[in-house]
């Protein structure tokens, strides 16, 4: 999130942001998955378990998983989805 000036930012200040810009976190932290589950919506949390994998893996994670982050993202009251 270098590109918004949020390199070096905490978990609290990523989903400050997210929260106040209507973001979704997409992250392979588990500690995002925690906090949505806690908090709920919003903002949502898509958690990529993927383990060591490049950055490729992650997008291709994605783009396979499309219809079910559409799905999500539709969903009021999902607060996380998990992307295996």
């Amino acid at each position: 999130m270098a590109g918004v000036g949020l390199g070096d930012a905490t978990d609290d200040e990523i989903w400050s942001y997210a929260l106040d810009h209507g973001f979704v976190i997409i992250s392979k932290d588990e500690d995002f998955h925690q906090r949505a589950l806690v908090s709920g919506p919003p903002p949502k949390v898509i958690w990529v378990r993927l383990g060591n994998c490049t950055t490729s893996d992650i997008e291709q994670a994605i783009h396979q998983g499309h219809a079910a982050i559409m799905a999500f993202l539709e969903n009021e009251t999902a607060s996380f989805l998990s992307l295996d």
